[in-house]
């Protein structure tokens, strides 16, 4: 009797930003035996940009998922095979280890084939093996090593506390649920709810569900964080345009802690090294009185154009800025080292500074300069919204021009930033304070500010980074100027 092959296709790990050549798998979304259709997100990656959900381009039904949580792929390589639709054959499990010896992969192949030769039951139609470290393709029998193992807890010397990887699965009890017909040992709960949960720190198998059919919502999510600490979060979030990490529980005797360095966070301290020891930066810095402008954002916050959008101090800072540079339109330039030449943007791309709990991130509000304060103002918010959602695509931070960060939410006076890779300048924003000030010839208390003006001195010099700070402050001190100068 003839067997036949059933189908077995393979969803290799794409390309999902410009150029990066590998990919850590965050969440798995599917269970060998789900059903899934062209179009539906099986897993959620990280890359040195982003985090990216990946949907898979055909129907069929999961057969085995090749790299587990907390994996860091290369592109190219397969990442999940899928039978055809109907397929009933036993689905492969999740592999718990990346590597198996050779030996024993080719063993279990060999005993399977003789158990064909000496007559006895064959697996179904012709069955692909599917070992961990021994797949359908050739080209994805070699693994890498897996970056997040961590030492068993009897080998690491006293006092010494390793911090597991963020995506690593937290040990606790599985609740199983049925998911397409098959049962699951995980909770459930779509996609964003997962993110929220691991960005809260929050065991998604010790919240109680109160959606339909026992799914999890956002609102079971945040009832399961502590009052005290969900508070500050909230509180500091909306004007800080940041988002705090959730920092990892260590034990009180721990004496150091080791996180692994990779992801956005990897990205971003080669980008900063790189930019500091290419770019000559130059730091300027001003002090200005700022009380006309806190009264105009009062103002605009009971405006009808305003109804609901969010009207902050930074949002006037990024506007000044835009003027500032429309005013020295020199300083809106990039340094192209492949040809020598000095590019000068007629558009701007506003970067605004981020902290996540994916590390440091810089998305951009695509050609500010064309915007009116309220639709900069919307542009801002949605833009802080994603990146507290961890939702910021990698086409989101790319194609940047200047940069604000704001360093006063946390208190801070003022910095040195480091321009972002790519760009001219970047704009410190310092706390803004009541404090004693001569205004009108007297001392009275006025709300002032220390702003910073980083800039790349080969494209910028003295007298026109000078001159794009002077103007901001002018700004911010007279608002007014936003319409003689605009």
């Amino acid at each position: 009797m003839t067997d036949i092959a059933i189908p077995v296709r393979e969803f290799k790990m794409p390309d999902v930003g410009e150029g990066l050549t590998e990919a850590e798998i965050l969440k798995w979304y599917v269970a060998p035996g789900d059903t899934v259709t062209d179009g539906q997100v099986v897993c959620e990656v990280e890359t040195a940009k982003a985090a990216v959900e990946l949907p898979i381009p055909f129907d069929g039904v999961v057969r085995e998922l090749r790299f587990p949580e907390g994996t860091t792929v290369d592109v190219g390589q397969v990442i999940i095979t899928v039978g055809a639709p109907g397929s009933e054959q036993e689905p492969a499990a999740v592999p718990q280890q990346i590597e198996q010896p050779a030996e024993q992969d080719a063993a279990q192949d060999a005993a399977q084939e003789a158990g064909q030769d000496s007559g006895q039951e064959a697996q179904p139609a012709a069955r692909q093996p599917v070992l961990v470290g021994y797949g359908v393709s050739e080209a994805s029998t070699k693994r890498r090593a897996r970056k997040s193992a961590a030492p068993e807890p009897e080998a690491a010397p006293e006092g010494t506390y390793y911090a597991p990887p963020a995506a690593a699965p937290v040990a606790a009890a599985p609740v199983a649920a049925p998911v397409n017909g098959h049962t699951v040992s995980r909770p459930l709960a779509k996609p964003p709810v997962r993110k929220l949960a691991k960005d809260l720190g929050i065991d998604l198998t010790t919240v109680t569900p109160s959606g339909p059919d026992g799914i999890i919502t956002r609102e079971d999510v945040h009832a399961a964080v502590a009052p005290a600490a969900q508070e500050p979060a909230q509180a500091a979030a909306p004007e800080q345009a940041a988002v705090a990490a959730p920092a990892p529980s260590v034990p009180s005797d721990a004496r150091e802690t080791r996180i692994p360095v990779k992801g956005v966070r990897k990205a971003t301290a080669q980008a900063m090294v790189g930019s500091a020891f290419t770019a000559p930066h130059v730091t300027e810095f001003v002090t200005v009185d700022v009380t006309r402008t806190m009264k105009l954002v009062a103002e605009l916050k009971t405006d009808k154009a305003f109804e609901g959008l969010r009207a902050n101090p930074l949002l006037l800072i990024a506007k000044a800025l835009l003027v500032a540079i429309k005013r020295n339109p020199e300083v809106n330039s990039a340094w192209d080292e492949d040809n020598q030449e000095i590019v000068q943007k007629h558009y701007v791309n506003l970067g605004i500074a981020a902290a996540t709990p994916r590390g440091l991130l810089v998305p951009n509000i695509k050609d500010a300069h064309a915007k009116t304060l309220p639709e900069l103002a919307g542009a801002l918010g949605e833009l802080v919204a994603t990146a507290r959602e961890g939702k910021t695509s990698p086409a989101a931070m790319q194609g940047g021009t200047v940069t604000i960060t704001n360093v006063g939410v946390f208190g801070v006076d003022t910095g040195t930033p480091i321009i972002n890779p790519g760009e001219s300048a970047i704009l410190a924003v310092g706390a803004i304070k009541l404090q004693p000030w001569v205004h009108k010839g007297k001392v009275k208390p006025r709300q002032v500010t220390t702003l910073a003006l980083s800039f790349d001195h080969r494209l910028v010099d003295g007298e026109l980074g000078s001159k794009v700070l002077a103007d901001v402050a002018a700004i911010l001190e007279q608002p007014k100027r936003l319409i003689t100068w605009a």
